[in-house]
């Protein structure tokens, strides 16, 4: 991912304008990526490191929407439908 792509998805989803961290942004940032390497795998499907990696992340994804889903509910809502991730 681009820096300035990243930049570009911190400012959509920021809570805040000096928002770098909230769990909105790094799932943004999270399923970003987890798109980008999901098409690299179609290509290349016996890289199995790449894939764990992929795991790793939908996991890490997982706890943050698990979180935003116990302490801000519509936020969370908010969130899936902007990202239209299914839950």
């Amino acid at each position: 991912m681009k820096r300035a792509d990243k930049k570009k998805l911190i400012t959509k989803y920021a809570v805040h304008p000096k928002d770098t961290g909230s769990p909105q942004v790094q799932i943004a940032i999270l399923t970003k990526r987890i798109n980008e390497l999901s098409k690299h795998l179609e290509e290349h499907p016996k890289d199995q490191h790449s894939r764990r990696g992929l795991l790793m992340m939908v996991g890490k994804r997982r706890k943050h929407l698990n979180y935003l889903r116990l302490n801000d509910k519509p936020s969370y809502e908010e969130l899936l439908d902007k990202l239209k991730l299914r839950k």
